[in-house]
C-alpha cells in the first residue's frame, strides 16, 4: 500500500477519534449513535496510523505531497 495521507488529514482524523471517544466517556453519545460514531472513530484511527485511505484510492484522490 503507497501511502494517501499527509499530514494534516492524519492529525485531523486522529483528533476527530479522540473527540467521538471523549463524547462517548461523557455520555454524550450513547445507544445506536455512539456505536455508529465509534466504528468510524476506529477507521479514521487506523487510517491515519498507517496512512492509507481506501476511499481516496477509489476516487484517485491524496492528500499527500507528491515527490518529484
Amino acid at each position: 500500500m503507497k501511502t494517501n495521507m499527509g499530514t494534516l488529514d492524519r492529525v485531523v482524523r486522529i483528533l476527530l477519534s479522540v473527540g467521538i471517544a471523549l463524547l462517548y466517556a461523557t455520555g454524550i453519545l450513547s445507544g445506536t449513535w455512539a456505536i455508529i460514531a465509534g466504528m468510524i472513530a476506529v477507521i479514521f484511527l487506523l487510517t491515519s496510523l498507517i496512512g492509507f485511505c481506501p476511499l481516496y484510492r477509489l476516487v484517485g484522490m491524496t492528500t499527500c505531497k507528491r515527490k518529484t
